[in-house]
């Protein structure tokens, strides 16, 4: 099986690699208990994305493969979510249980963020369509590497636990759990840098 060709999103590329996102976490945990409704779901989930990783379009971190089949947003070091505009995005539409705890939720995730220098991910979603194509690994490959070469960590928060052991796989450990009152849990991770 040949690695998937992983490019470099650009401007025109902004739209097709948010639906590919939007489709990679229709079923997301974490996600849907902010907006279980579908259509807030369609309706708010790119706003969402345009606010959480939204940066990696001006930093040139966001990536995609195979037709925008597979994407990642990945933030450079010192570059951060808009939490601002997370939390109004969540006051304005989210579920009531949502709207309560998600501020407390966002707290807990930047209190797992490292002290070290790091890279961090957003997000990262293939479309369940492709799923078992290796699409996923060749994002995080990609990424990985830059990491290694500078010496920087990188970390994220998986939304789904099911995604755990794909992250484990490319070096991230476990760091604990996060989770408030009714919210799913979301677990935070961490990869030291690896010697080339």
């Amino acid at each position: 099986m040949t690695m998937p060709n992983v490019k470099t999103a650009i401007e025109s590329d902004e739209a097709g690699v948010i639906d590919a996102l939007k489709l990679a976490f229709v079923a997301d945990p974490a996600t849907r208990w902010v907006w279980p409704d579908p259509q807030k779901y369609l309706s708010h989930f790119s706003s969402f994305v345009k606010a959480f990783g939204g940066k990696a379009f001006v930093y040139k971190s966001a990536h995609y493969v195979e037709n925008y089949s597979g994407t990642s947003l990945w933030l450079p070091p010192n570059v951060y979510p808009d939490v601002d505009q997370l939390i109004a995005l969540l006051q304005s539409s989210g579920y009531e249980n949502a709207k309560k705890d998600g501020p407390k939720i966002f707290e807990k995730m930047s209190s797992y963020h490292p002290n070290e220098q790091h890279w961090y991910l957003p997000l990262l979603g293939v479309d369940p369509l492709h799923h078992g194509k290796g699409l996923g690994s060749a994002l995080m490959q990609h990424a990985i590497v830059v990491c290694d070469l500078d010496k920087n960590f990188a970390y994220l928060e998986s939304s789904n636990p099911k995604n755990i052991s794909f992250y484990e796989r490319h070096g991230f450990e476990l760091l604990g759990k996060i989770q408030v009152n009714t919210s799913p849990p979301i677990f935070p991770m961490l990869r030291k840098p690896h010697k080339l």
